[in-house]
């Protein structure tokens, strides 16, 4: 029976090692049912389980498993074993959302690894603690209207708070040597100091973190360093740097074969192009995202290429095809319930056809025009392109509910005892080390303690409506990115506006409502 269930459990490891988490799973929930009287090789299933239920998004159970894991490690007086254990419930309640009752977790984390001399986890833990606090700072943006680095109090303290995690991390994988793990932190100590305004900061991180991606052969890492300068380029305002750093991200995305990245390269693309007042390089980028949007089913990114779209005609004085796609994108505001995207697609289209002198019942559906405008697309690069899969997003109403229900449930309830761990045979072999004195380094209550206070915190917020942050778009980039875009080129309009005599002059300003 004991080699059955090693067996089975290093099947399960070898499958999720090979990427096939559910597969993996299935071994180590059997060899859980099979049971084993060793506590080490228990701990470890827990931990893979924990693991690999977290790669397959079931929170829930890789809660679970991390708790178990947890809970065996501190009766076995395992100190290693009980900071890892902390470190991953940390990660699966940042997914959740939970980020006080994550950092208590992690904080444990590098606690104990500092107590045992244990640098890499010592390392793993200040990485994590970052993570954490970059998450929440994001979290406390939703909502908030203003450019990076024009933040409130509180969100700025929570990304500085990252950001000295960061820099600490950073400081030990250099002592370690660890050079994968210096490319990870100069990744987010650029996307923190981003957030913070700090521009000529981040573009110094993302080209360090570029350096050691192209030293690794890392191509998704390297398209990440490229769109993350980029970014940072547009609000210093050096666009033309920032095309080249946005072509490189298409031409990865395309050697990926990553659609969702590519039509996120190419929306940025379309809109720097905008903002060089370059309209029909503009256009022919956002016509290229418009497919893949297309081909995606993503309508909330469709709707911004409409949009984009029609922005870019008039521009080019061409209010006939501005109109259409500003009334493509008024249909798709209608149908995924975007009230902003609506208001703003509706003036617009008013004020259109006042300029055409067209009325309604002089338009057709023009479906048809729409489509040959995408079949310009239809060049080599996209003849060969794949099928990719959607990026979900985790909240989803399920995920929702799983929060809910995780934080209603005590921590107390939580913490089983050793004698109902699944897959636990208890022999006279294990008896001494389950049912002896504790261990003299085993924590006290507080830190349990200081998890119940964060959840019950948290009640409050159970009870709110989650932030407005409008629907989301694959294949738009990350970090409302959009919003911020628009912001840039609203401050630009008059550069970007050419002089017509007054009674066209109306016409020609109208179209930049923002929403």
């Amino acid at each position: 029976m004991e080699a059955s269930c090693l067996e089975l459990a290093l099947e399960g490891e070898r499958l999720c090692k090979a990427g096939d988490f559910k597969g993996g799973t299935a071994f180590f929930e059997a060899a859980v049912q099979v049971g084993t009287e060793d506590l080490k090789t228990l701990s470890a299933i827990y931990s893979q389980l924990g693991n690999a239920y977290f790669y397959l998004k079931e929170y829930g159970k890789a809660l679970e498993y991390h708790r178990h894991d947890l809970t065996l490690a501190r009766t076995i007086g395992d100190r290693i074993g009980e900071g890892k254990a902390s470190g991953n419930l940390g990660n699966t309640l940042k997914v959740l959302g939970r980020y006080d009752e994550a950092v208590v977790c992690c904080q444990r984390h590098l606690d104990i690894s500092q107590e045992q001399g244990d640098k890499v986890g010592e390392a793993r833990a200040l990485y994590n603690m970052g993570n954490m606090f970059h998450a929440k700072g994001k979290q406390q943006l939703w909502g908030i209207s203003q450019d990076p680095g024009e933040l409130p109090p509180d969100v700025r303290d929570t990304l500085q708070r990252a950001t000295a995690f960061y820099e600490m991390n950073l400081s030990l994988v250099k002592e370690l040597g660890d050079r994968a793990a210096q490319g990870r932190a100069f990744g987010n100590l650029g996307n923190t100091h981003y957030l913070l305004g700090n521009f000529v900061e981040a573009i110094k991180f993302h080209r360090e973190r570029l350096s050691i991606a192209k030293e690794f052969g890392d191509k998704a890492a390297e398209r990440r360093a490229y769109s993350n300068l980029g970014n940072a380029l547009i609000f210093l305002g050096q666009f033309n740097a920032a095309t080249e750093y946005y072509r490189k991200t298409l031409q990865l995305s395309r050697q990926l074969k990553d659609q969702v990245m590519e039509a996120q390269a190419c929306y940025s693309l379309g809109n720097t192009y905008t903002l060089l007042q370059e309209y029909e390089r503009a256009i022919d980028y956002h016509l290229k995202h418009l497919l893949i949007a297309q081909e995606l089913n993503d309508r909330v990114g469709e709707g911004r290429a409409c949009w984009s779209l029609g922005n870019a005609y008039v521009s080019l004085e061409n209010h006939r095809q501005a109109l259409h796609y500003t009334r493509r994108h008024l249909d798709i505001s209608r149908e995924i319930g975007d009230r902003n995207g609506e208001m703003t697609a509706r003036m617009n289209v008013e004020e259109l056809m006042e300029a055409l002198g067209v009325k309604e019942a002089d338009l057709s559906p023009s479906e048809s025009e729409f489509k040959v405008q995408g079949n310009r697309l239809s060049d080599d690069s996209y003849l060969q392109m794949t099928n990719a899969s959607l990026l979900t997003s985790p909240q989803t109403e399920e995920l929702f509910d799983l929060i809910a229900s995780s934080q209603s449930r005590r921590l107390d309830d939580q913490r089983v005892g050793v004698s109902n761990l699944p897959g636990l045979r208890i022999t006279h072999n294990n008896l001494g080390h389950l049912g002896g004195d504790s261990d003299p380094q085993e924590p006290s209550d507080d830190f349990f303690n200081m998890l119940i206070k964060c959840q019950s915190s948290r009640i409050d917020d159970q009870r709110c409506s989650p932030p407005e942050g409008g629907p989301r778009a694959p294949t738009v980039p990350d970090e409302d990115f959009f919003s911020l875009i628009q912001r840039v080129q609203a401050k630009r309009m008059d550069e970007q506006r050419v002089q017509l005599p007054s009674d066209e002059q109306e016409c020609r300003c109208f179209f930049f409502f923002l929403q």
